[in-house]
């Protein structure tokens, strides 16, 4: 069975879990699965995190006034009776669109397919803290009013509908960046720097911080720039996917966002015949390659924005020390950390 056949019965199988048109941004695994949960990072990376957000439509998000918070309509991969057993994060709440980040007191930067317009941004909430924070918890119920924000106005979107495509099925690979506006400045969280300087180069480490599949934000570390030669984006074995959209891509040598996460390979592939199928015919699984594998991942490039975006104060924070990925806390994981056991030589 074809690649292609997969991706289009995945997406058809799998509707009620996409909650919003921008997971159409497909992405993918790559060597063995190097998502973790916030409170095995770093102090560095921790930083970081504190300043991605996820993006949510406003008919998911509802207000307690009594309580001053927001809950959230979601669901669950284990809600799909196709689904492979024993994936990852299974039983974890999803519902964001897509990820962005903190770049000035009131700008957010995501992919431009997640903002295509002002009535995506009419529609979308942007909210801080949609995490697991301590080993053993459990997302959070309800997240404080302080911490949501309404999208005031689109500054700048280019995406694959941004100008017309001669060809609209052939796979978009222009640039794909939004910047958008909050509706007040946002308190007790720092921007995040860009890297205005050096071009990504071959094998330079990376991490990603973002909300793949729309799950509580994950931080993607262990990959490289695998080709840097695009001249509007390059290309990198990130472990991300649907939900990922927009996330900031970061040096590890320096926590400098170089670029957006836009697109990749297919979320799923079908899994025929198994054991883990629940009915016993097929199943749906996250998608794996070997790591230097598949098409890869898609990063815009910062450079193209930086004009738009503020440059930190005087005394604000430089290029900090190296990232060194995610510092594993040394407790067991909840999940299996490698998913290598659940796959054959199939995904080569």
């Amino acid at each position: 069975m074809t690649r292609i056949l997969q991706a289009l019965l995945a997406l058809t199988m799998l509707p009620p879990l996409l909650p919003h048109p921008a997971f159409a941004e497909s992405k993918s695994i790559y060597g063995r699965d190097d998502r973790a949960e916030l409170f095995d990072a770093s102090p560095e990376t921790r930083r970081l995190a504190d300043s991605v957000v996820s993006l949510w439509k406003s008919e998911d998000m509802q207000y307690k006034p009594a309580a001053g918070t927001f809950s959230f309509n979601t669901k669950k991969l284990a809600d799909d009776p196709t689904l492979c057993l024993a994936e990852r994060f299974q039983e974890q709440p999803m519902g964001a669109f897509c990820s962005g980040s903190l770049v000035g007191d009131d700008l957010v930067l995501t992919a431009g397919h997640c903002v295509r317009d002002q009535a995506m941004c009419d529609s979308a909430r942007i909210v801080f803290g949609f995490a697991i924070k301590t080993f053993g918890a459990s997302v959070p119920e309800g997240i404080g009013a302080k911490d949501v924000y309404s999208c005031k106005e689109v500054l700048v979107t280019l995406s694959d509908t941004v100008p017309p495509r001669p060809d609209p099925f052939a796979e978009y690979l222009g640039p794909d960046y939004a910047l958008i506006r909050l509706d007040r400045k946002v308190a007790g969280r720092k921007p995040l720097e860009i890297n205005r300087s050096r071009r990504p180069k071959k094998g330079d480490k990376l991490l990603a911080i973002g909300h793949p599949l729309g799950l509580p934000l994950k931080i993607a570390a262990g990959a490289a720039v695998r080709d840097p030669s695009p001249a509007d984006y390059f290309v990198t074995d990130l472990d991300t996917f649907g939900g990922s959209s927009g996330s900031p891509v970061f040096s590890a040598a320096t926590g400098l966002i170089e670029g957006v996460l836009v697109r990749g390979d297919a979320d799923f592939d079908v899994v025929p015949g198994t054991a883990s199928a629940p009915s016993g015919g097929f199943c749906y699984t996250l998608a794996a390659f070997p790591q230097s594998g598949g098409r890869g991942e898609d990063v815009s490039r910062i450079s193209a924005l930086e004009h738009l975006i503020p440059e930190p104060a005087a005394g604000g924070r430089s290029a900090g020390p190296a990232i060194r990925d995610v510092a594993v806390s040394g407790k067991a994981a909840a999940e299996p950390a490698d998913l290598s056991r659940y796959f054959s030589g199939s995904f080569q």
